[in-house]
């Protein structure tokens, strides 16, 4: 079982690798579902990170609040995405969207296209997307080389336990095009339980492991 530990900023990151952490998603300001760090905790957490032989992802996302961004905020994301390349970071986890809940398929072609070199992660602004639509995006983002989607299977006000029904029809609908990574309300204790009942060999979350 892979373990991507989601992290803010540096500090966390020497115990959670200590602890068993397969995979590091960088973030800052978790409260608000996390957004970019700074060039300096970037550099930092993927020097110790690679130096323990462990893989980064960093999050790409210049504020909180929706996933709809206009030029200027898309600028920024296309310029961190160059500083994380230019880092050497593994991944990175980004998602735009248009008003109405769907893949803004223009921002995230060009934020794709800065990533060359990088894994990419669709992250949870998936869970925003009207159900009846989230297999077409399903097939939209595989088509566009993206990895891995980040999803609760719902809102996080939802325990994943409730969501994970929803989650097995993302599972079957995804098959071998794209990895779907459960995350939001994982945790140490339910993991393995989780994990066997969607058959995955991922998980992401804050509380996966104990350190």
């Amino acid at each position: 079982m892979l373990r991507e530990v989601a992290v803010e900023n540096y500090t966390h990151i020497p115990q959670a690798l200590a602890a068993g952490a397969d995979r590091i998603e960088l973030n800052d300001n978790l409260a608000v579902g996390g957004t970019t760090v700074s060039k300096g905790v970037m550099a930092e957490s993927a020097k110790y990170v690679h130096e323990h032989d462990r893989s980064l992802v960093t999050m790409i996302r210049p504020r909180s609040g929706n996933f709809v961004y206009n030029d200027t905020e898309l600028k920024i994301m296309e310029a961190d995405l160059f500083e994380a390349q230019a880092l050497g970071v593994d991944g990175v986890a980004f998602g735009a969207l248009t008003a109405d809940g769907l893949i803004d398929e223009d921002a995230m072609t060009s934020l794709i296209a800065a990533s060359a070199g990088m894994s990419v992660v669709f992250h949870m602004a998936f869970d925003a997307i009207p159900e009846d639509q989230q297999p077409a995006a399903i097939d939209w983002l595989a088509a566009h080389h993206v990895d891995r989607i980040l999803t609760h299977g719902g809102p996080l006000t939802i325990p994943i336990e409730s969501t994970l029904s929803h989650l097995q029809t993302l599972i079957t609908h995804a098959a071998d095009q794209i990895t779907i990574l459960p995350g939001g309300g994982i945790t140490s204790q339910n993991a393995a339980a989780i994990a066997d009942k969607l058959g995955v060999k991922e998980l992401h979350g804050t509380k996966l492991i104990q350190f």
